[in-house]
């Protein structure tokens, strides 16, 4: 059984050092306006497009270079009082309108002023990349209980067209992660852009397949307003409905592909939260309960306060309602090398990837291969590769 990282006896009322640090998941989402004002009101200078970009994919992966890591946890004792607090609810409801508030901005932006295509290409990342943000945000508050925030996940997911997410998180994932069945769960030797042809239309067909199955138990239509993955779709047809409507249909290539920039974060994500790691199959044929050794984690500081701590994914699958600011990190857990978004970049080159990730998976299960989730056809391949042997201990 996993042991908790030892915390401080509470022998004072405890202090969240990072509660204020908690802002800037407002703060770092809505960095894409800040190229289109310079644009407006500076210059009218591409270059101030690529801001954003710069700032995701190399500012933050610096900083959580400088500011480096957190392997503290809150005492279990003041995770009660944490998870009532309604200050860091109040801090997810706040970003829903500030990210749809974004979104519409953006493509009025992009609507209304003749960019060339790199600068419309500035504004697929910058504003996908938000979309990120939207998944992950939807990805905490559908987690919870209350109707409040689920539907608040909802309309965060309905930016990228992404509602399916509430579903297939949920109830497929959480429920086969880490194991080969999962369209979710990278396998070792897998790269990434191989993975998105799995992970992206295996979510579509998982979340609707589960929904019909949960419909038809009580009796209603797969097509009722009910359906969770069609009560967000909905959502997104009158958002992108409306701006195409003002905007006309010229706008319809920069809205499809920044949602698919947007859906792409996710994949991103999925693919190095669980490379390679697998739970085993037991004598009843089923799979061991998730363990927090089952998902890779990363304690770097600014890419957590940019994401909600979603980086403690160990603690995340283990404990699925666990609110953000109380997730706990493990000893001797698969740890990233970076933040996620540094991750996102090795990702994307998929030699460097594996010439990092590959020892580090190995290290991580101690060479048992029982505990690898290899990619189908380069079992053989990859354990010669790495002198594996097929009964390791």
């Amino acid at each position: 059984m996993t042991t908790l990282v030892p915390t401080p006896a509470m022998d004072q009322p405890y202090r969240d050092r990072k509660r204020y640090l908690w802002l800037i998941s407002l703060f770092v989402p809505t960095l894409g306006l800040l190229g289109p004002a310079l644009y407006l009101l500076v210059s009218a200078n591409v270059l101030w497009l690529w801001l954003s970009p710069a700032f995701f994919y190399f500012g933050i992966p610096l900083l959580d270079a400088l500011i480096g890591e957190d392997q503290s946890n809150p005492p279990e004792e003041a995770v009660p009082g944490l998870e009532a607090d309604a200050y860091y609810r109040w801090i997810t409801y706040l970003l829903v309108p500030l990210l749809w508030l974004g979104f519409i901005l953006n493509a009025m932006f992009v609507a209304t002023q003749a960019l060339p295509w790199y600068g419309v290409l500035a504004m697929i990342i910058t504003t996908g990349g938000g979309l990120g943000f939207a998944i992950n945000l939807g990805h905490e508050m559908g987690h919870k209980k209350s109707e409040l925030e689920r539907w608040l996940g909802k309309l965060a997911l309905a930016l990228c067209c992404y509602g399916h997410f509430f579903v297939e998180h949920n109830r497929g994932h959480h429920r086969d992660v880490a194991t080969p069945v999962d369209p979710a769960s990278s396998r070792m030797g897998e790269h990434i852009y191989r993975f998105l042809l799995r992970e992206m239309p295996g979510g579509y067909r998982r979340a609707w397949q589960l929904e019909k199955e949960r419909l038809a138990r009580c009796n209603k239509s797969v097509w009722s307003l009910d359906n969770e993955v069609l009560q967000p779709a909905l959502f997104s047809l009158v958002l992108y409905g409306g701006l195409l409507a003002v905007f006309g249909l010229v706008l319809l290539p920069y809205l499809l592909l920044t949602a698919f920039w947007g859906g792409f974060q996710l994949t991103s994500a999925n693919y190095l939260e669980h490379y390679g790691l697998l739970r085993r199959k037991l004598d009843n044929g089923r799979y061991e309960i998730c363990q927090p050794h089952h998902s890779w984690n990363s304690n770097h500081l600014f890419s957590n306060w940019a994401l909600f701590h979603l980086q403690r994914h160990s603690d995340h699958h283990a404990h699925p309602t666990r609110r953000y600011q109380s997730l706990r990190n493990f000893p001797d857990l698969p740890r990233l090398p970076s933040g996620y978004f540094g991750m996102y970049l090795l990702a994307y080159c998929p030699p460097l990837w594996f010439r990092v990730m590959n020892p580090r998976l190995l290290a991580a299960v101690h060479g048992d291969v029982t505990r690898i989730n290899f990619q189908p056809g380069l079992r053989e391949q990859l354990m010669q590769r790495y002198g594996l042997q097929e009964h390791a201990a």
